[in-house]
Order: structure tokens, then sequence, then C-alpha cells
């Protein structure tokens, strides 16, 4: 389980899960454009959801509990940047629909 350190909150996302947000959340940022990253809080979380504004001047760091990086899906990173320049900001979303695997994040 990696950490994403954003202003003074660490939230819980898995390591290939956050390697995809990294890629496309510098992308967006190293272009000086702001956004929103929204989560639904976990099953052992209080019922609801969590939005951040994302701005290149806040201070954000990513930590991976695994050393190697994973091989990562172009698709689902393109599919985290589409989401991104709409109103409700990123929406994290499965990375295939054959897996059903939904990303959960989770503040710690």
């Amino acid at each position: 389980m990696g950490v994403l350190y954003y202003a003074d909150q660490a939230i819980a996302i898995d390591d290939r899960t956050l390697a995809h947000l990294k890629v496309a959340a510098v992308t967006k940022l190293r272009r000086g454009e702001s956004f929103t990253l929204s989560w639904a809080h976990a099953p052992d979380e209080v019922a609801g959801r969590t939005t951040i504004w994302m701005h290149p001047s806040i201070p954000l760091r990513f930590e991976f509990e695994e050393p190697e990086a994973p091989l990562l899906h172009r698709e689902w990173i393109e599919s985290i940047l589409r989401s991104s320049n709409s109103t409700g900001g990123i929406q994290l979303t499965a990375e295939s629909m054959t897996t059903g695997q939904v990303p959960q994040l989770t503040s710690v």
C-alpha cells in the first residue's frame, strides 16, 4: 500500500493505482493545470467521500511500498487524464473491465 502525501493529508492507495495516478497528476501539474481528486471512503471508515484540490503550489509526495515500479497501462492513464478535464475531476476507474478491480483510497 502506497501513500499520497498532499498538503496536510496522507492518503493510502495501492501501489499500482498510485503509480498510474502519479503519471497523470504530474502531467497535469507540470502543465500548471489544477484539478480535483475524489474518492469514496473505504468500508472501514465513516461513510462518505472526499475531494481535494490539486494545485502545483501545494506540496505533493508519492511513497510506494514496493521498490520496483509496476508496468503501466497507458489506457488507464489516459482515462484518468480524461476524467481530470471533466467538471468532476479525477475519478479513478477500474484498470480493466475484465478484472473488475476498483481502486480503493483511504485517508491515513
